[in-house]
């Protein structure tokens, strides 16, 4: 059995409490939350102890890994602290909100011998797997341009704390809702050349409201747009188009395939819980049966897309991504 303990019980955190009940391999024991009292009912409930201080978990021998739902500033200092003890780290994305500091947790996760996975949840999603077979599998034949919407009315209920700091959620909704997409575009499509990438503030808030887009040219020619807007229902759509058909994902089990000649054709995959089948695959890469399928090139090209992205914000003007 592989004991953890988790850092940050907002609600993602306890949303990955609740999603490890009962795993045959992986057990949460432990919690660090600031927030003691506010705390201390769901802890109670899950038989988890409760601190204040990551220091106390990390030392404590019996911990074989940490998971990490905590604001985005906090990862990398919390990352090399785990690495420091020897304890495997899952990361909830944004692994890092600056490229270099995303190289250095790597560098001391390698170092120590530990697992850095990152928390990427869409690329469980069984129609998000599918789509990219497709595209690997060349069924579209040559891929010329990708789109995708993300948006997450959750931000309406967000009236106070970290995740209305500009600081930790700079580019509006692109740190958030946005990132997803261009996990998924990366997962595909490889790494981004250039970005121009605007944010439109309609209101400050609370709760924000803006909207935030971007295009993309990547080193492979392929051309993108990707958006978002933190107000609006939730909506998904990534849709790759090639020379012989186009496929669209629309929530994580809906795919349409169009084909010339032929009517779109309709799959529905059977429904999976990702955030399980997200710590099932951080307990398989810490028994090293198979490696975390969020590979750190990926998360690093992502970063790289993402901080241009910002940086065009601001310029008003196309910029080109930093390179390996």
């Amino acid at each position: 059995m592989i004991h953890v303990a988790i850092a940050g019980l907002g609600r993602w955190g306890r949303n990955l409490v609740e999603a490890s009940l009962g795993h045959e391999r992986l057990k949460i024991v432990r919690a660090v939350e600031p927030d003691i009292e506010a705390a201390q009912s769901f802890c109670g409930q899950h038989r988890l102890e409760l601190t204040d201080r990551l220091e106390t978990v990390l030392a404590d021998s019996a911990i074989d890994a940490m998971l990490l739902a905590t604001p985005h500033s906090l990862h990398p200092a919390q990352v090399i602290a785990c690495a420091a003890a020897r304890k495997h780290v899952f990361c909830e994305k944004p692994l890092a909100l600056h490229r270099a500091d995303a190289v250095r947790m790597f560098d001391a996760c390698r170092e120590a011998g530990v697992v850095l996975a990152v928390g990427h949840n869409r690329r469980f999603w069984p129609s998000m797997r599918a789509l990219r077979d497709i595209v690997a599998g060349g069924e579209l034949g040559t891929i010329l341009h990708v789109e995708g919407h993300n948006s997450n009315e959750n931000s309406q209920a967000v009236t106070k704390g970290w995740r209305l700091s500009p600081k930790e959620s700079p580019g509006g909704g692109l740190t958030g809702a946005g990132l997803h997409v261009l996990d998924a575009f990366v997962s595909m499509l490889g790494p981004v050349r250039q970005v121009y990438a605007q944010l439109h503030q309609h209101e400050a808030g609370p709760p924000p409201l803006d909207t935030a887009m971007m295009t993309l040219d990547f080193e492979n020619g392929v051309t993108g747009t990707l958006a978002t807007v933190r107000a609006t229902p939730f909506y998904w759509r990534v849709h790759v188009f090639g020379t012989r058909g186009s496929a669209e994902v629309l929530d994580d089990r809906t795919l349409v395939l169009r084909k010339s000649g032929s009517e779109p054709r309709l799959v529905n995959y059977p429904a999976v819980d990702v955030l399980r089948a997200e710590l099932d695959a951080f307990a398989d890469s810490v028994e090293m049966r198979h490696p975390f399928p969020v590979p750190e090139a990926d998360v690093l090209v992502t970063l790289s897309a993402f901080e241009a992205a910002l940086r065009s914000m601001t310029a008003g003007a196309p910029v080109k991504c930093a390179g390996g």
